[in-house]
């Protein structure tokens, strides 16, 4: 699959996984899409915790209770390091969603589905209690998480509005 077909077809998946593993081969080609990714000054702020052990899987469906998350084969946990790159400025969020975007295209045109899941971490110290549960430093923080697997449901892609709503040349608008 070429990049822009992955771009068309990649979707926010929330629903169940089939019972098939991720191959660690797999797993490591995803995350190597994001680390691959651009980051401010080449800071290369954003880390990774791959989680595959079903028993681990299960404890982080105890913190993010959703049906994505329990029936997920293996969880790619995205780690930031808020650490100035550049003036005393931070990319580390900007680092993090571009590796993040990288990777949404791989897990689609590897035939995975995934969600981006960030605001539940943000409530009930969520993103806390999965750092403690991987052994995240104190000096990071679990930014997204990406819950994976074979999906058992066929989605789409969200409908877009079309590009002369959203983008113009030259100036805002047209």
């Amino acid at each position: 699959m070429d990049v822009f077909e992955a771009i068309a077809k990649r979707h926010s998946y929330r629903a169940g996984f089939r019972d098939e593993p991720v191959p660690r081969e797999d797993l490591e080609q995803i995350v190597q899409a994001g680390i691959q990714a651009p980051s401010g000054c080449n800071a290369q702020t954003t880390t990774f915790v791959i989680v595959d052990d079903p028993a681990r899987i299960a404890a982080m469906a105890e913190i993010i209770d959703k049906q994505v998350v329990v029936e997920s084969k293996a969880v790619i946990v995205c780690v930031a390091h808020h650490r100035p790159a550049y003036q005393n400025k931070c990319f580390a969020v900007e680092d993090c969603s571009a590796a993040v975007e990288n990777m949404l295209l791989a897990i689609t045109a590897l035939g995975y589905a995934t969600v981006w899941l960030d605001g539940v971490l943000r409530s009930e110290g969520r993103a806390a209690r999965i750092a403690k549960l991987l052994g995240v430093p104190d000096d990071r923080e679990v930014r997204i998480v990406l819950p994976l697997g074979v999906p058992a449901e066929e989605w789409e892609q969200a409908a877009k509005e079309p590009f002369a709503k959203r983008a113009w040349f030259n100036r805002y608008g047209g």
